[in-house]
């Protein structure tokens, strides 16, 4: 059946953390990571959500404690309240306002031939968070797992997001950058799906795989063209 719609997830494939604000308390300490050191540290916290995955079946909520207990370690830092500070800051979806050059672009571009959606786990501040990063016009759809009241890797979460667009799981692909929630969820649920790997953290793991949303267009002709989609 032919492709009609393309679902994405938010954080890390739409829309990235304002650094100024979710690393404030390390900067007001005049201490700021290097990107290198925050992609580092996503990768161990990725590598540990999808091991905490493959054991319990549920999203595991120590991402973001993960996450900031290795950046700490490597900036030679022990605070138990500036991590709690940060990892606050991080799960705060209205603190994801940062949208990189050609997203929209990219996006107006895949609306001229498929229907547009969002698939995303948060706080049921997606919808205003896109609207104010002004991207939300893209969408024919945004699904908020603060609202649906089901997290990724669950299939209600996909299938709300499939039922409100009118679209059947094989006529679609979802966008994400966690592999045990967002690909293999994807899988699950019956979408196609390609993986967003900006920080690195899967290479090898999982095909398609892109590093930016401008790479999508061509991943889905060349996936499609292999009979992979």
């Amino acid at each position: 059946m032919a492709l009609r719609a393309i679902f994405f997830d938010a954080g890390n494939t739409l829309v990235f953390p304002n650094l100024e604000i979710t690393l404030a308390p390390l900067i007001t300490r005049g201490v700021r990571p290097s990107q290198d050191q925050l992609y580092a540290a996503e990768r161990i916290a990725k590598e540990h959500l999808d091991s905490a995955m493959q054991r319990r079946g549920s999203v595991d909520a120590a991402y973001w404690q993960t996450f900031y207990d290795h950046l700490l370690r490597e900036l030679n830092i022990q605070d138990a309240e500036l991590l709690l500070d940060l990892e606050r800051l991080a799960r705060t979806s209205k603190n994801w306002n940062r949208v990189l050059p050609g997203t929209r672009e990219a996006l107006q571009q895949l609306r001229k031939r498929f229907r547009l959606g969002v698939i995303s786990n948060s706080d049921g501040g997606i919808a205003s968070l896109l609207k104010d990063t002004e991207i939300a016009d893209c969408f024919d759809s945004i699904t908020d797992s603060g609202i649906v009241g089901h997290e990724k890797p669950h299939p209600a979460i996909f299938n709300a997001a499939l039922k409100s667009m009118g679209i059947e799981a094989r006529e679609s692909i979802y966008v994400g950058d966690i592999y045990s929630v967002d690909f293999l969820g994807a899988r699950a649920a019956g979408m196609e799906a390609i993986l967003m790997d900006v920080s690195a953290a899967y290479p090898g793991t999982a095909d398609p795989r892109i590093t930016s949303l401008g790479q999508l267009d061509e991943m889905i002709a060349r996936a499609a063209s292999a009979g992979e989609i």
